[in-house]
C-alpha cells in the first residue's frame, strides 16, 4: 500500500500532481517545475518531505556504535551540531547518506532516506552487538517541512523566529505555539530550515507559513523542483548517484570522510586505500554541448570507447541547458573541460566535462 504523509489532502487541495516516489504518494509539482525551481531560487519556497525517516539512537554507547557504522568522525560534534555522512557496509559501499544531530552526547537524530529507512534500520540492529545502545524508528511519529530560499531567514523572523541556528546546526523552537526542532539544513543549495515536527501539528504550521510567507512570494514545491535544485547544487540521490556498490572516495565525497580517523568503521581499510591510492571510477559534472538531455542510465563515451553512465542529469531551470552527473573510468586525461559524449538513443551528443557544483551554492556557513 502507498503511504500518505499528514499533508496529503493539503496537496490535493492545492492541486498538485500526485506520483509514487519510494513508496509514499507525493506531489511532484503544484504549477510547473521550472516555475516552482525558480522560486526556490529567487525567493522561498515550502516543501513536504515527510516521507524522509527520522531515527534516534540513544545510550551510553551511542558515540562508539555511530563511529563505527559511519567513516565521519562523530566524536568531533557537539551538542545541537549536525555533520552529513554515509553509513557503509563492509566493502565501503553506502548503505544510505545520512544527517547526524547530535542532541547530546548519549543522543542522537539520524535523517535518512525515504526508500532506505527498512535497510538502514536492519543494518544498525545487525552491528549494534555488544553496544549499549538504543535504536528507535520515530519516522511514523513526525513530519519535516523543508522552507528554502533567500527570503527563508525575513520569513522565519516574521513567524517570531529571532534567530536561527547556524549552518548545520539544530536547535528547539516554537512557530506559531508549536514546539518543534529547527535545523539549518536543506537539499537546495540555498539557505534554509527543516522543521522537524509532530504529525498532528504539522497541518497547522504548513497553513500559517504558507499564509505568512505570501508577502514573500512561497509557493509550496514539489519533488520535481527538489530534484532538479539538488542537481544544480550537485547534491547526489540515493538510488542513482550513490548505492551499496560505491564508496565515498568514488562518489566525490572524500571530503566528509577524516583520513585521520582512530576508531574501526565498516569497510575503513577499503576506503583508506582509495583515499591514498588511484580509484577505478569516479563522479564528474558535465553539460551538455550538443542538443541533447543526458538521462540517468544513458553510456558515456570518450575516444569511442564506452567509459561509463549517466547517473542524473536534466534541464537546468538557471542555466537553461542541460547538465548531468556520471561515473566514470578514472582516467588521468579526463579533467574539467574535456570532451566526451553520452549515447542518446543510439546516436552519440557532445559534452563537456564541467566542475561541480553547477550553480553555486548560497547556504550560509
Amino acid at each position: 500500500m502507498t503511504k500518505q504523509t499528514f499533508l496529503h489532502d493539503k496537496h490535493i487541495e492545492l492541486g498538485a500532481k500526485m506520483v509514487d516516489f519510494a513508496g509514499w504518494h507525493m506531489p511532484v509539482q503544484y504549477t510547473s517545475i521550472i516555475e516552482e525551481h525558480k522560486t526556490v531560487r529567487e525567493s522561498v519556497g515550502l516543501f513536504d518531505v515527510s516521507h524522509m525517516g527520522e531515527v534516534f539512537v540513544e545510550g551510553k554507547d551511542a558515540l562508539p556504535f555511530l563511529n563505527k557504522i559511519v567513516p565521519q568522525d562523530i566524536s568531533k560534534l557537539v551538542d545541537r551540531k549536525a555533520v552529513y555522512c554515509q553509513m557503509t557496509n563492509k566493502q565501503g559501499g553506502i548503505v544510505d547518506d545520512l544527517i547526524i544531530y547530535r542532541l547530546h552526547l548519549h543522543k542522537y537524530l539520524i535523517i535518512v532516506n525515504a526508500s532506505r529507512i527498512d535497510e538502514d534500520i536492519n543494518w544498525m540492529v545487525r552491528n549494534k552487538l555488544g553496544f549499549n545502545v538504543n535504536i528507535i524508528n520515530e519516522s511514523h511519529n513526525y513530519s519535516l517541512l523543508a522552507v528554502q530560499g533567500p527570503k527563508t531567514i525575513n520569513l522565519m523572523k516574521k513567524m517570531g523566529v529571532k534567530e536561527l541556528p547556524p549552518f548545520f546546526s539544530i536547535k528547539r523552537g516554537e512557530l506559531v505555539n508549536v514546539n518543534l526542532w529547527i535545523s539549518r539544513t536543506g537539499y537546495t543549495g540555498e539557505d534554509g530550515v527543516e522543521l522537524l515536527v509532530k504529525n498532528e501539528f504539522v497541518e497547522l504550521l504548513w497553513d500559517k507559513i504558507l499564509k505568512a510567507g505570501k508577502e514573500f512570494g512561497i509557493k509550496p514545491i514539489g519533488l520535481g523542483a527538489r530534484d532538479t535544485l539538488r542537481l544544480e547544487a550537485a547534491l547526489p540521490l540515493y538510488g542513482n548517484d550513490l548505492d551499496e556498490d560505491t564508496t565515498p572516495v568514488e562518489a566525490g565525497l572524500g571530503w566528509s570522510v577524516p583520513n585521520n580517523k582512530v576508531d574501526d568503521y565498516n569497510g575503513k581499510e577499503i576506503i583508506t586505500h582509495q583515499i591514498s591510492n588511484k580509484i577505478d571510477k569516479r563522479l564528474i559534472g558535465l553539460k551538455m554541448i550538443d542538443r541533447g538531455i543526458a538521462r540517468h542510465g544513458y553510456e558515456v563515451f570518450y575516444k569511442g570507447e564506452e567509459i561509463g553512465h549517466i547517473t542524473s542529469g536534466g534541464v537546468s531551470p538557471v542555466r537553461g541547458d542541460n547538465i548531468a552527473l556520471a561515473y566514470i573510468k578514472n582516467l588521468s586525461e579526463i579533467k574539467i573541460g574535456t570532451q566526451i559524449q553520452v549515447k542518446i538513443r543510439e546516436k552519440l551528443y557532445n559534452a563537456e566535462v564541467e566542475k561541480r557544483p553547477f550553480v553555486a551554492k548560497r547556504n550560509k556557513s
